[in-house]
């Protein structure tokens, strides 16, 4: 047998529970994988708060939990090519990935580069991709002055380094806590809160010339009273105030699986940092939900899944 985590119902936390399955058999294109790590994004807790987003999201409940994980290769079937049996790899599997097994087609996996811990590989699949293809989207260059909300979280601070890399002056938002983290990758940090704007002004008195929002709502009104221009400002927080402003909210399904292996090598070489905060047991996933919803968390969050 092998566990997974259940949805049963919408509503908060409660509703995961970790359940016995049969180990799933690979099908004739897919390869079964041994998960050894699973990523915990927000996005798994939205579906569950409420319905509309469950249906945006293509999804009904009772089902899996979760996208990102990374783990060994334990089968494949007689018509799948790419990875072989033992191959450590990572990738993504909408509302499954939280489990001891599952299985995918090759399409879905990218091998872990030398120097990508496990941990870090499973939490890459949606927010690598989500900070790759919104600063190409955005054609961020060494030009613009970019302010990136959330900036010590899994999607912002990636991206937020992804700017720098490109030359920009990148000015964060971030908890007290975190400031001097953002500082060793030369981002200037700001507090959320009251009287942002004017502390975006004083950090950055050459204007901002593009804001990358992961925060919500706060960060997109700053970027109104800043007088950022509507197509230079993203968000992946809060689309209907995006629709509403003709704001851009490009994410994960923009991106291509190069920039996945791309975002793994550069964590890897240690040219982008990607700290993981907490691992869990899958037993105690509404512990690791809870922590992720207090907000504020630096970088990423897994479940353990270790033999």
């Amino acid at each position: 047998m092998a566990r997974r985590v259940h949805i049963t119902g919408f509503g908060g936390i409660e509703n995961f529970e970790v359940v016995d399955q049969d180990i799933p058999d690979a099908g004739e294109r897919e390869f079964l994988v041994r998960v050894l790590a699973a990523g915990l994004n927000p996005v798994d807790a939205k579906i569950v708060a409420d319905p509309a987003n469950a249906k945006r999201h293509g999804v009904t409940l009772p089902a899996g939990s979760g996208n990102d994980f990374a783990g060994r290769i334990e089968s494949m079937g007689r018509r799948a090519f790419g990875f072989a049996v033992g191959d450590l790899v990572f990738g993504g599997a909408r509302m499954r990935a939280q489990a001891d097994y599952v299985t995918v087609t090759a399409d879905a996996l990218t091998l872990i580069p030398e120097g990508l811990s496990t941990a870090q590989a499973a939490c890459l699949d949606i927010a690598g991709r989500t900070a790759m293809a919104m600063v190409r989207e955005m054609e961020i260059s060494r030009d613009d002055t970019v302010l990136v909300s959330a900036a010590a979280g899994g999607v912002g601070y990636l991206t937020a380094q992804l700017c720098r890399l490109r030359g920009a002056t990148v000015i964060g938002t971030a908890s007290e806590r975190n400031h001097d983290l953002l500082r060793a990758h030369d981002i200037v940090p700001v507090a959320y809160g009251d009287g942002l704007a004017d502390r975006v002004r004083a950090a950055a008195p050459q204007g901002v010339d593009v804001v990358l929002d992961h925060a919500g709502r706060e960060t997109l009104e700053t970027a109104i009273e800043l007088g950022v221009p509507a197509n230079r400002v993203n968000t992946i927080a809060d689309r209907p105030f995006a629709a509403k402003h003709g704001f851009s909210d490009y994410a994960r399904a923009e991106s291509t699986h190069d920039e996945l292996r791309a975002i793994a090598e550069l964590v890897a070489e240690g040219t982008v940092d990607l700290p993981i905060e907490a691992t869990y047991p899958l037993e105690q996933v509404r512990d690791a939900y809870e922590h992720l919803l207090t907000g504020h968390v630096r970088g990423k969050i897994a479940l353990t899944l270790e033999d």
